[in-house]
């Protein structure tokens, strides 16, 4: 019965999982179509990249005993690809300065994800300091991943709206933690349900700002795109004056 629990909680938490990282596909698409990064911040990817290789290394039989941790390598396993082609993409679109930023914050984090796996893999003979050291680093990244959208958070706060915060990210988050934090106190490993104990407030804050914030942005995207179709009528109206003055009516 507990074991049939713990899987049924593994599959809803890769589903959540996977759809939380799938989340910023809208976000992405928008970057590809205006072909800019505009006000969205790189570093959520960059340590969601990070704590994807980390913990696809912790579920490895390398590190944690045998396969008793294949749903974190199922998962994250998929979060490396797609976190790794979103940073791709906000390379690839971001402005000289943005292109200095990503390789400053991504190079440096995949070197350490290196001598992770190399200390790790040759230090240590026995899993148990293995998971320790794996597990330990892990978690530190998970908090800051379920911390980076502060930054996001800010700027709703100053702008007092959620247009750089994409809602479905917020809902994934708050789904993904509470599974994973659920299916970490089924197996008994703080490595894999402690980072939820931080990321369950702070996305519970993200989407209390989505309440605060959503109607107004509403109203302004509203209001943006009713200025913009005057304009445009504005301008067909001056046009057609312009062509009755010169006799071409």
């Amino acid at each position: 019965m507990v074991e049939t629990l713990r899987l049924g909680v593994a599959v809803m938490g890769n589903v959540a999982s996977v759809s939380l990282y799938a989340a910023p596909i809208t976000t992405f698409r928008r970057v590809i179509r205006k072909k800019s990064t505009e006000e969205f911040s790189c570093i959520p990817y960059i340590i969601g990249l990070l704590n994807c290789l980390i913990f696809t290394w912790y579920g490895l039989p390398v590190v944690s005993d045998k396969w008793e941790n294949f749903p974190l390598v199922t998962v994250n396993g998929v979060g490396i690809v797609l976190e790794l082609f979103y940073v791709l993409i906000y390379f690839w679109y971001a402005s000289s300065k943005g292109k200095a930023k990503v390789a400053m914050i991504a190079l440096p984090l995949l070197l350490v994800f290196c001598i992770i796996v190399t200390v790790s893999a040759f230090a240590f003979h026995d899993n148990e300091h293995r998971k320790l050291l794996v597990g330990s680093i892990g978690l530190c990244v998970s908090v800051a991943m379920y911390g980076s959208p502060l930054v996001a958070m800010k700027k709703v706060i100053q702008t007092k709206s959620v247009e750089f915060m994409p809602l479905p990210l917020s809902l994934c988050t708050f789904l993904a933690c509470s599974l994973w934090l659920t299916y970490g106190v089924l197996i008994h490993d703080i490595f894999v349900g402690g980072p939820s104990v931080v990321g369950i407030p702070l996305s519970i804050l993200q989407l209390a700002l989505h309440c605060k914030y959503r109607k107004r942005s509403v109203v302004e995207e509203s209001n943006k795109e009713d200025m913009e179709k005057g304009n445009l009528e504005m301008g067909n109206v001056e046009k057609n004056v312009t062509i009755h003055k010169n006799g071409n009516w």
